[in-house]
């Protein structure tokens, strides 16, 4: 009889449209609504990229192609992957409830983020915990980090030799590399986070791999808070790139997303792209993995070797 194995995919979560920024915002906030203000500057951005952001859609097209992946490589077991999200339905609660009802025996949970942190994954894991006790959901394994999984670093330098290929086609001459992830408060350094230590572990290796040496970690998308985040921010390195001078290009590889969403389409593609042509520079980017059939079998593989291994 073939075991019911159940995969829980976890990611940040998005308002489905412009109806629900506001229960999105808030919740982020923990509960907190936003100032008239800020809520007028997000429903902004979303309207600047469409009126709301591609990620659910992606999600859950990523979640079927992995179940079906997951299916087709083991055929002795029946695999169930139930998405979750931590700001917007379908909840991680959700998410759990789903692979419960199923009857799973086993589950494995991945967050859709590789570099761990205290303030990211952590909280995912968490949160999982919390809901676990109420729905059995067998033995639980969750993957912590996945940032020099070989597939995803082959992966980013393919992108970054191809985007580096038609930037130069284009009459660019020196281009650097920006590897980027979204930025935390600084105080997570001094409480010894791995997560910017891990970023640039992701940038080194896929810097080697595609044979780049001009290159430098950034980071993006900080909260408007008092407190301070990780820095340099992506916007003011692409600013005194192009006062130095030194380089006609930049191209980003946003190395600590795997999906189109606001901090990539707006964050990036509207407000980095402005920034480097006020400086004087081209500026491209990397495709993001969305549910690219070779980002669905790396995960594939990366469910596969945490079968083994039974964490509670």
């Amino acid at each position: 009889m073939s075991e019911r194995i159940g995969v829980l995919l976890l990611a940040y979560g998005t308002p489905a449209g412009p109806h629900e920024v506001l229960a999105y915002y808030t919740h982020i906030r923990r509960g907190r609504p936003p100032t008239p203000e800020l809520l007028d500057e997000l429903t902004g951005r979303y309207r600047a990229i469409g009126g709301a952001s591609p990620l659910l859609g992606i999600a859950r097209t990523l979640a079927e192609s992995l179940e079906n992946e997951l299916n087709a490589r083991l055929t002795g077991d029946s695999f169930l992957v139930a998405l979750g999200m931590k700001h917007a339905a379908p909840f991680i609660e959700d998410g759990v409830a789903a692979l419960a009802a199923a009857g799973v025996e086993r589950t494995v949970a991945i967050v859709l983020a590789p570099h761990y942190s205290q303030l990211s994954v952590e909280e995912y894991m968490q949160r999982v915990h919390s809901a676990a006790p109420a729905a059995e959901l067998g033995s639980l394994t969750f993957v912590r980090e996945w940032h020099l999984e070989p597939a995803y670093l082959t992966l980013l330098a393919q992108r970054v030799q191809a985007e580096l290929e038609r930037l130069r086609g284009s009459g660019a001459s020196a281009v650097r590399v920006l590897f980027t992830a979204h930025s935390l408060p600084s105080w997570i350094v001094e409480r010894g986070d791995p997560y910017p230590d891990q970023l640039r572990e992701t940038a080194a290796a896929v810097a080697q791999l595609a044979g780049v040496e001009d290159w430098a970690v950034a980071w993006q998308s900080a909260g408007r808070t008092a407190e301070a985040w990780i820095g340099p921010d992506v916007c003011e390195v692409i600013t005194e790139l192009g006062a130095a001078g030194s380089h006609d290009a930049v191209l980003v590889c946003p190395a600590g997303f795997v999906s189109d969403h606001l901090e990539i389409l707006y964050d990036l593609d509207i407000q980095a792209r402005d920034v480097a042509t006020l400086a004087g520079l081209r500026f491209a980017r990397t495709a993001l993995p969305n549910a690219d059939p070779a980002f669905v079998s790396l995960l594939a593989g990366i469910v596969e070797a945490g079968l083994p291994a039974v964490t509670r």
